[in-house]
């Protein structure tokens, strides 16, 4: 006799069901019977926790996020930190993973609910690692403390996303990330700290 699945392991179940429906056909074909006949249970019974495809796959891009933590890279200089977190996050929005994230941005404009949701899930990602870096190269003489902001830390991968989201980019060139660092990220840093801004 099978056992019904309830709770946690029903809704783990139906999270897995919507990522292997997005690695294998992608946001736009995805379906709510799909999802359910992959995990399953029946469609009321997604709709019961998600109201929305759109709100099933933001969970479900949630439940594909790593869940150990990243090391943050410790080279010794500020550019050498910066470049290797813009590299990780480079590979990663080149992936699949990346592929269904730009899908999700694209297609979930009409749902302002949703896009703040993802907007928000996307900026949280990282940003630790780069405060981290920053920290460092502040104790290390590089930048100011003054230029310990979340605003002035994500700046080059906040550049980075914007070529896949605005310029349609499937990858990124190292040529490109070097320039982002060496042209923006690290004058930004410097400059920040040097003058006292918030």
């Amino acid at each position: 006799m099978t056992t019904r699945r309830r709770g946690a392991a029903l809704e783990q179940a139906i999270l897995q069901a919507a990522v292997d429906e997005l690695m294998e056909v992608g946001y736009r074909e995805l379906t709510m019977d799909n999802v359910a006949a992959r995990a399953g249970t029946a469609k009321n019974v997604i709709y019961r926790r998600w109201p929305s495809r759109a709100a099933l796959c933001i969970a479900a891009y949630r439940h594909m996020l790593p869940t150990g933590p990243d090391s943050t890279p410790d080279t010794g200089s500020l550019r050498g930190d910066a470049l290797a977190l813009l590299t990780r996050a480079n590979d990663r929005m080149a992936s699949p993973f990346g592929r269904i994230l730009r899908q999700l941005l694209g297609d979930i404009q009409s749902d302002p609910e949703r896009m703040r949701e993802l907007r928000d899930q996307v900026g949280r990602a990282g940003v630790s690692h780069w405060l981290t870096v920053m920290a460092r190269a502040a104790s290390r003489g590089e930048v100011g403390q003054s230029a310990l902001t979340p605003r002035v830390a994500t700046v080059a991968v906040d550049l980075l996303r914007n070529e896949y989201a605005l310029n349609g980019a499937t990858a990124v060139s190292n040529d490109v990330l070097t320039e982002i660092v060496d042209q923006i990220f690290l004058p930004l840093a410097m400059q920040s700290g040097s003058i006292g801004h918030d």
